[in-house]
C-alpha cells in the first residue's frame, strides 16, 4: 500500500523531495527546542512535565510527517502492533490500515493538515497479520502559522470492541442455538413489512411450538432437552436458509418468516416443507424421539401491519392448533382476535363474579330405579352473571380450568354443597348424598384431603353425605390416585367415576381403586333404544360393576324407554331430565317435600 499524497493534500502546497525532508527534520528541532526552552526557563516543571507525558503517558501517542510517516512516538509500540520504535520509524501509516479503512483515514488526516482536531475509529493490521481496533484523535502540529504534522493520540479498542459486540449478540442472538431472539426477529420483520409495503408483497409469520416438550425434559433431562432444540433449531433451518428469517422466541418456541409468497398455496407449500425436516427421528441419548409440532400464522398482504400484531396473531392461530390436538398448522382469521378476547374476558369477569359471589348452585336429584325414591343430588354450577343472566357452564368451565380459576371455584362448590346439604338435613329433609364434581387442577393438590376435611368440620355435614365426583382421565397415574382416594375414603367421603366410558377405561384402576360407583356418560344411554352398540355397552357396564361389587348410574336419561332398558339390565340410579331437571336449592326443598309427602308412583309419574 503506497503513502497518500495525491492532489497535494498531504503535502499541502509543499513540493515532494527537500520539503518532505525540511518538514521531518523541523519536527526534530520543534521538539528538541521546547525541551531546551522549558530548561532555560527558570524554576519551573516544564521539563519534567514533558518528559513524564513523554514517557509515561497511559495513552500512546505518535508524530506523523505531512507525508504520512512516522517521525516519533512516545513508547514501545511492539505490545500494540508488532512493531518496535525504530521499525515504526519513517513507516508509512497508510501501510498499516487495513483496505475497508484507508479512505477514511486519508480523510481524517488530510482534514487535521488543514487544521482540524478529528476522532475515528479505524483498524490495522498488526505486525502477525491480524486486525486490531484502534481509536485515534488526531490535532494538528502548528509551527509559524504552518501545519507541519500531525499529534495522533492511540488507543487499541480491540477488546472493547468484542465485549461491545458479545453485548450486541446476547441482546439479539439466542446463546444455546445461535438463533436470533425475539427482539431480532421483530425488528427484522418490521424492516420485512416496511419492504412489503413498497412492494406490495405477501409475508407470512408463523410461531411453532414442539408438542409434548416437557415430557421430554422430564424423561431424558434438560440439558437433553437442550440439546434437542439444538437439533431442532438446525433442521428448521433448512428450510429458511435467508439468516434471520428463523428464530428462537423463548423455550421451545420458535418463529419464522416467509417473504415473496404467491398465495394461500404457496403459504401451505412452504409449512409442508418445514414441518417435513421434522419427520424424521431425533436421536437422544441413544434412543430415537419422535417430535411433532404445532404452528399459528398470520399472512400480511400488503405489510400494513407491524410484527407486534402479525406475532400476536399467529400466536394465537398456535393457541387454537394445541386446542384442537396439535401436530399441525392453521392461519389467523378474524375470529380468533374475538374469541381469545372472549376468553380473556371471561376470565377475569369469574374472578370478579367470585369476590361478588355471582355463582350459585343447581341440583339434579338422583333416583333409584327400582324405588323411584330420591337418594342423592348432584351440585351443578351456574353462573348469575349481572349482565348476561345465568351463563352455562359449558361457557365458563373451559375458561376457568384453562386459568386456574377453577381451583377456587371448585372449593367454593364443595363448601356450598355440603352447607346447603346440612341446612336440609337440618330442616326434616332426608338424609342424602350431595354430589360434587373434581377437575382435574382439584385432584391434582396435595392438600386436597385437608381441604375437603376443613370444610366438612366447619359446615358439620357428616363425610358419608358427600361424594366427589373424579374422571377417568385423573386415575391414569393409578400410585397418585391411589394414594389421594384411599385418603378421602378413610374421610368417609364416597368416590365416584363421573363419564365412565369415555376416557382411560381400564378394569385395572377399577381393581385397585376405592370407588363406590360408576355413572354411565349420557352418549350411551341417548340411544341405547337405536343403537345396538349403544345398548351392548351399557348393558356390559353395569354387569361389569357389579361384579365388580359397584353400584351404576345412568345419566341423561329423558325418554321412558331408556328407563325401562335401565330398569330391565338391573342399573341401580339415573340422573336425567325424566326425572327432573336441575333446580335451584329452593326448588329441590319444594320437590323433597312433595315426595315425602306422597308415596313414589312408578316411572315418576
Amino acid at each position: 500500500m503506497n503513502g497518500w499524497s495525491d492532489n497535494g493534500l498531504w503535502l499541502a502546497g509543499i513540493s515532494a523531495g527537500a520539503a518532505l525532508t525540511a518538514g521531518a527534520a523541523s519536527l526534530g528541532r520543534f521538539i528538541a527546542r521546547k525541551r531546551n526552552q522549558a530548561a532555560s526557563a527558570g524554576p519551573s516543571y516544564q521539563l519534567e512535565l514533558l518528559d513524564s507525558l513523554y514517557n509515561n503517558s497511559p495513552i500512546a501517542f505518535a508524530v506523523i510527517d505531512r507525508n504520512g510517516r512516522f517521525v516519533d512516538i512516545n513508547r514501545d509500540p511492539s505490545d500494540m502492533v508488532g512493531y518496535s520504535k525504530e521499525e515504526m520509524k519513517g513507516r508509512s501509516f497508510a501501510t498499516m490500515v487495513e483496505a475497508e479503512s484507508h479512505e477514511l483515514t486519508k480523510k481524517i488526516f488530510n482534514r487535521t493538515l488543514n487544521g482540524e482536531k478529528c476522532e475515528q475509529d479505524i483498524r490495522i493490521v498488526h505486525k502477525q497479520g491480524r486486525s486490531i481496533d484502534l481509536n485515534i484523535q488526531t490535532s494538528p502540529l502548528v509551527r509559524r502559522n504552518k501545519t507541519i504534522g500531525i499529534l495522533v493520540f492511540i488507543q487499541d479498542i480491540s477488546d472493547r470492541k468484542r465485549s461491545l459486540e458479545r453485548i450486541r449478540y446476547m441482546a439479539y442472538y439466542d446463546d444455546m442455538t445461535g438463533l436470533p431472539n425475539r427482539r431480532y426477529f421483530s425488528n427484522r420483520l418490521d424492516e420485512k413489512l416496511k419492504a412489503a409495503r413498497e412492494n406490495a408483497t405477501r409475508i407470512a409469520v408463523c410461531y411453532l411450538d414442539v408438542d409434548h416438550f416437557k415430557l421430554v425434559n422430564a424423561s431424558f433431562g434438560r440439558d437433553f432437552g437442550d440439546m434437542l432444540l439444538l437439533q431442532i433449531a438446525e433442521r428448521l433451518s433448512r428450510s429458511l436458509t435467508e439468516p434471520g428469517d428463523l428464530a428462537r422466541m423463548e423455550g421451545d418456541e420458535f418463529a419464522a418468516c416467509f417473504d415473496r409468497l404467491a398465495g394461500d398455496g404457496d403459504v401451505k407449500r412452504r409449512l409442508d416443507e418445514l414441518m417435513s425436516v421434522l419427520v424424521e427421528p431425533f436421536e437422544l441419548n441413544g434412543v430415537p424421539v419422535y417430535i411433532t409440532v404445532s404452528i399459528g400464522v398470520a399472512v400480511c398482504d400488503d405489510g400494513s401491519e407491524d410484527a407486534a400484531t402479525l406475532l400476536k396473531r399467529a400466536d394465537t392461530a398456535l393457541h387454537r392448533v394445541k386446542e384442537n390436538g396439535k401436530n399441525d398448522y392453521m392461519l389467523h382469521h378474524g375470529d380468533m382476535d374475538h374469541i381469545a378476547l372472549h376468553k380473556l374476558t371471561i376470565q377475569h369477569e369469574m374472578r370478579r363474579a367470585l369476590l361478588n359471589k355471582e355463582f350459585l348452585l343447581y341440583y339434579q336429584p338422583q333416583y333409584d330405579l327400582a324405588s323411584s325414591q330420591i337418594v342423592g343430588m348432584e351440585a351443578l354450577v351456574r353462573w348469575n352473571h349481572p349482565e348476561r343472566g345465568l351463563v352455562s357452564p359449558g361457557e365458563f368451565i373451559p375458561a376457568a380450568e384453562e386459568s386456574g380459576i377453577i381451583v377456587p371455584l371448585g372449593d367454593w362448590v364443595i363448601e356450598e354443597a355440603c352447607k346447603q346439604n346440612k341446612a336440609w338435613q337440618d330442616a326434616g329433609m332426608p338424609k342424602i348424598p350431595v354430589s360434587v364434581n373434581l377437575s382435574m387442577r382439584q385432584f391434582s393438590q396435595r392438600n386436597l384431603t385437608d381441604k375437603v376435611n376443613e370444610i366438612l368440620q366447619q359446615t358439620g355435614l357428616e363425610s358419608r353425605y358427600l361424594e366427589l365426583e373424579i374422571t377417568e382421565s385423573m386415575t391414569m397415574d393409578v400410585e397418585r390416585a391411589s394414594q389421594c382416594l384411599k385418603e378421602l375414603t378413610d374421610l368417609g367421603v364416597n368416590i365416584s367415576i363421573d363419564d365412565f366410558g369415555t376416557g382411560y377405561s381400564s378394569f385395572h384402576y377399577l381393581k385397585n381403586l376405592p370407588i363406590a360407583r360408576l355413572k354411565i356418560d349420557r352418549s350411551f344411554v341417548r340411544d341405547i333404544q337405536q343403537d345396538p352398540n349403544d345398548a351392548a355397552i351399557v348393558a356390559a357396564i353395569i354387569a361389569m360393576a357389579h361384579n365388580l361389587q359397584l353400584q351404576v348410574i345412568a345419566e341423561g336419561v329423558e325418554t321412558e324407554k331408556q328407563v325401562l332398558f335401565l330398569r330391565s339390565h338391573r342399573c341401580d340410579e339415573m340422573q336425567g331430565y325424566f326425572g327432573s331437571p336441575p333446580l335451584s336449592s329452593a326448588g329441590v326443598q319444594e320437590l323433597l317435600l312433595e315426595k315425602h309427602n306422597r308415596p313414589a308412583l312408578p316411572l315418576f309419574h
